[in-house]
């Protein structure tokens, strides 16, 4: 079979079969290279980097009666970067092979600007790519790496040089061009996947978990700096993740999926602040929950009955119609929380027994069970101490709360 043809037909195939086969990865990357470089010869533009938007309508992938991605509609703006970010299994690396052209959905349609690139080979795309396991040639040194797209590309080695440079310059790698990938950090092996995506100036930039191999101080140096270099260039960028801190550290907009639908999309403040379901409020962020029922429901806040004649306030999600006896989860975040003397309970205030504290430098973790035996955590500023008794009195503003429906009489967690 011709290479094209492999391109073309067989490409997909290969990515779900790689399964940590870091030799068919490679082989599969080289191809994506030569195949985007030979359909891409010249680079016509030189300057500044235009990002274009991309825009996914009613995106539907099927793999015979399971659907991996259900009816997914997104426009990314150009120059934006934007955040797949789920639970494993959520569709959100399927929905990105697809705006690659790795994977051809079984309903709907993908544009990159005004051009229809459904039924494009990825090597018709014009796109940047970063992988987690970086797909770096072993046995070129980082120049080598960086330059080869230019290369594939037909574009003149007086051209190369500069272009080399100024990516390394910008990437961090300033002095390293000689030097093997093989003995660079993992932090600049990813640099240098990262400058070679970006050094023949594609206008969309994907990113399928770029950080996972990382350790964690490296995973949050570099996310700071992806950004910056995103927001240097121009592209437009789509990145996958299922860290919740990576996604609200570096996303213009977060787009949270769960069993192949978007369960919310927003800024990270609206996603944490304002989550639409008891999912994204479990997942993004840390979360206390509560099962109960409604005991009073106003325009103006909930009271959730929790057990034990115990009643707790809440603001109901926008746009849900909570009638009394209704079955409901409360969501509080733990740095919501405030905790004072035993006190009798009154509505809003619920008597609970600390079972340990940890100093966590910015704040301090407490373990609180209540009368129902639900254990919560709580999040104090070290500046405010903490009680000086086990027994405690429990409470948060109303605002701090969201309560939600319940589905099917289930937690909407995904458990």
């Amino acid at each position: 079979m011709a290479e094209a043809d492999l391109i073309d037909t067989g490409i997909s195939t290969l990515f779900l079969h790689l399964n940590n086969n870091l030799l068919t990865y490679r082989r599969v990357f080289v191809i994506f290279l030569l195949s985007e470089a030979r359909s891409n010869r010249a680079i016509s533009d030189r300057g500044v980097m235009t990002g274009i938007s991309v825009d996914i309508r009613g995106f539907t992938k099927e793999y015979g009666n399971m659907t991996v991605v259900d009816g997914v509609s997104l426009n990314v703006a150009a120059g934006s970067f934007v955040t797949l970010l789920g639970p494993s299994g959520s569709g959100k690396s399927t929905l990105l092979m697809g705006v690659a052209g790795f994977t051809r959905p079984t309903r709907g349609n993908i544009f990159f600007g005004d051009r229809d690139v459904t039924v494009l080979p990825p090597r018709q795309r014009n796109i940047g790519m970063v992988f987690q396991n970086y797909a770096l040639f072993p046995h070129m040194t980082v120049a080598q790496n960086i330059a080869f797209p230019l290369i594939q590309r037909g574009v003149s080695k007086a051209e190369i040089a500069p272009e080399v440079s100024k990516m390394m310059r910008l990437v961090g790698l300033r002095g390293m061009d000689d030097r093997p990938v093989t003995k660079l950090s993992g932090g600049q092996q990813q640099r240098v996947a990262l400058a070679r995506a970006l050094v023949f100036r594609p206008p969309i930039l994907l990113m399928d978990e770029p950080l996972g191999a990382l350790d964690k101080k490296m995973r949050e140096h570099l996310q700071s700096e992806i950004k910056e270099i995103q927001q240097v260039t121009g592209t437009t960028a789509l990145f996958v993740t299922h860290d919740q801190d990576e996604a609200m550290s570096m996303s213009d907009r977060i787009v949270v999926l769960n069993h192949g639908r978007i369960e919310q999309q927003g800024t990270s403040a609206e996603i944490y602040d304002t989550p639409a379901s008891a999912f994204v409020a479990d997942f993004v962020g840390e979360a206390n929950m509560l099962q109960g029922s409604i005991a009073e429901s106003s325009p103006q806040g909930c009271l959730v009955e929790i057990g034990h004649n115990l009643l707790v306030c809440g603001k109901s999600v926008p746009g849900a119609v909570l009638e009394k006896g209704d079955t409901v989860d409360l969501i509080v975040r733990p740095n919501r929380i405030s905790l004072g003397p035993e006190r009798e309970p009154v509505p809003g205030f619920i008597p609970g027994e600390m079972l340990s504290s940890a100093y966590l430098g910015e704040s301090i973790l407490i373990r609180v069970r209540l009368p129902n035996d639900k254990i919560i955590t709580a999040k104090l500023k070290p500046e405010a101490g903490q009680p000086d008794t086990q027994r405690v009195s429990v409470t948060w503003d109303y605002n701090s709360s969201t309560v939600f429906p319940r589905r099917n009489g289930a937690s909407s967690r995904g458990e």
